[in-house]
């Protein structure tokens, strides 16, 4: 089904576009049972003591191959070109990293426009960042949605506390892609350099769902940890 899909903070912009409640009907799948985002209720969430911590192979590496930077019209999208893969905590399989990318909502009031997608207890951050691995025996995204438990989803919000520098090279590159379609090269950082230390992402949720955006597949293993990024505001907006 043809369709153009938007966030209903681009509805203004963009008239046309079908934000969220009208999702269904560029693919029906948005309809399912099983769709993501959640807000996370954690008066009902149960504890499963037997999850093993996530092991990463490669996030401390740097790589040699470029990172597309691109502005797809919705969102900041970095393609890796590397190879880290992330295993354990209870996922069935180990997972390659291909890509992550930001939500946000409106950069001058992340207050009261938060963009994080998932909620705790019903409350927001400012913006949330996802890292999106596809089963290592797979080459891409689309052959991945084929295959059970194809993807696995490293969700980790952000909030607005202090600068971080590590974060820096990726956001000086922004001006260069104000608009869709714009992408530019940037040399690799470690993906370790971008996330919380590894010794305080213990906690997580777990929980199976979907993508949270057109096509709304459903077959993505879910994994959103307590422990924030920490943005300054500055940079958060």
């Amino acid at each position: 089904v043809g369709g153009h899909w938007c966030y209903r903070s681009q509805k203004c912009e963009l008239p046309q576009c079908e934000d969220p409640p009208l999702w269904h009907q560029i693919n029906a799948a948005c309809r399912g049972d099983r769709q993501s985002p959640v807000n996370i209720v954690t008066r009902n969430v149960t504890r499963d003591r037997s999850l093993a911590p996530l092991t990463f192979e490669g996030y401390d590496a740097k790589g040699s191959a470029k990172w597309d930077l691109e502005n797809n019209g919705h969102t900041v999208k970095v393609t890796l070109n590397g190879s880290p893969k992330v295993g354990g905590g209870g996922l069935p399989r180990k997972y390659k990293a291909v890509e992550f990318h930001l939500h946000w909502g409106i950069p001058q009031q992340p207050d009261n426009f938060p963009g994080s997608e998932h909620s705790i207890d019903g409350e927001k951050y400012p913006m949330e960042l996802h890292l999106v691995h596809i089963r290592e025996d797979v080459s891409d995204v689309a052959e991945a949605k084929k295959t059970p438990d194809g993807l696995a989803v490293l969700a980790f919000f952000v909030k607005a506390d202090e600068e971080n520098k590590n974060y820096t090279p990726l956001l000086s590159e922004l001006e260069n892609i104000k608009y869709k379609g714009n992408s530019v090269q940037v040399d690799p950082l470690p993906l370790s350099s971008l996330l919380p230390p590894e010794d305080e992402l213990g906690r997580f949720y777990r929980y199976e769902g979907s993508l949270t955006t057109p096509d709304c597949y459903e077959g993505v293993i879910w994994t959103v940890f307590e422990k924030p990024i920490e943005l300054s505001r500055s940079q958060v907006s």
